[in-house]
């Protein structure tokens, strides 16, 4: 009834599900399999800020100039601008100097355990926010001094694109997963809801199970994808504040919004927002549920979020080291 695959994707996990319409699955599961590789790689090319080629490092390379792109990227630079709306400018598109700065300057994977720092950043000569980039249909312009990262509202985006594409060449059910980013829509491979793990990157066994029909989970940590700049820990979570790698009291949170890229702004937003756990979660949500661990494993959740568990809280997990 479904075929699946587990690959590597836009520098993560890729997991794909195609549920069909009865009995096991077939060649037309499997040929949809193959059409959504094909189309995340798609979308790896156009908005991968390590391939030269790709159309955000033409973006990142024309500032100041006009670029007509692709319907993708046109989106995935709206849906980066709404996310900085939905975060109340949390999550912002527009470090990438920082990101640089902070040492982030070439795939994870690629990154040395140590290194000098960079210098000064054009961000911090010049200022400006996501606000200040202008679309007008598929022509986008990057204002001097700002440079944009995906990151993960692509992963977001792509799973979004890619599951109702799916849904739309036939598929009953569909789930896209990128590095925790995760997508699903309709039937699930038992003919009812999805059963998601939301796991803790030091925690054995999940923490919660949720079920959906239809929307998005995502997560994210500070614990994951660290380095360090002459011998001092970062991560490329950063405070659009000050530029820097956040210290929150967070470490790690999950959203379960709507949409992929929703979810991911979210969940990022979970762990910038919050020294305190009992407010993170606001009107200003839009409707996302999460739930957030702090760095001694001690668990909150939003008010609604135990309507995607049965009504079982979820219990505190064990105690976490903060980075040095």
């Amino acid at each position: 009834m479904a075929a699946e695959r587990h690959t590597r994707a836009m520098g993560t996990d890729l997991h794909l599900i195609v549920v069909g319409s009865g009995g096991t699955a077939g060649d037309r599961e499997h040929e949809l399999i193959e059409r959504a590789l094909t189309r995340v790689a798609q979308l790896e090319a156009r908005w991968s800020r390590f391939i030269p080629q790709s159309e955000v490092s033409r973006l990142n390379g024309a500032v100041g100039t006009p670029l007509v792109v692709s319907d993708d990227t046109a989106a995935l630079v709206a849906r980066a601008i709404d996310a900085w709306h939905l975060t109340e400018g949390l999550v912002d598109c527009t470090l990438l100097d920082d990101l640089i700065r902070a040492g982030y300057d070439r795939p994870f994977e690629e990154l040395p355990a140590d290194r000098p720092a960079p210098g000064p950043t054009l961000r911090r000569i010049y200022g400006g926010d996501p606000g200040d980039i202008e679309i007008h249909g598929n022509t986008v312009t990057l204002p001097l001094g700002l440079g944009i990262d995906p990151g993960g509202i692509g992963k977001g985006l792509a799973a979004d694109l890619v599951t109702g594409e799916l849904l739309a060449a036939g598929a009953a059910g569909a789930c896209v997963n990128l590095g925790g980013d995760l997508r699903v829509r309709r039937l699930g491979p038992d003919g009812g809801a999805w059963t998601i793990s939301i796991d803790h990157p030091e925690h054995h066994g999940p923490v919660a199970l949720i079920g959906l029909h239809d929307g998005a989970v995502a997560s994210s940590t500070v614990l994951r994808r660290q380095w360090r700049v002459d011998g001092e820990h970062r991560h490329h979570l950063l405070d659009p504040h000050t530029g820097q790698p956040t210290r929150s009291a967070l470490a790690f949170a999950s959203a379960v919004a709507a949409e992929g890229w929703q979810a991911e702004a979210m969940a990022k937003a979970f762990i910038l927002r919050g020294a305190d756990a009992g407010v993170v979660f606001t009107a200003a949500d839009a409707g996302a549920e999460g739930l957030v661990v702090d760095h001694a494993g001690a668990v909150t959740v939003s008010p609604g979020f135990t309507r995607f568990t049965g009504g079982l809280r979820p219990a505190p997990i064990l105690a976490l080291e903060v980075p040095a």
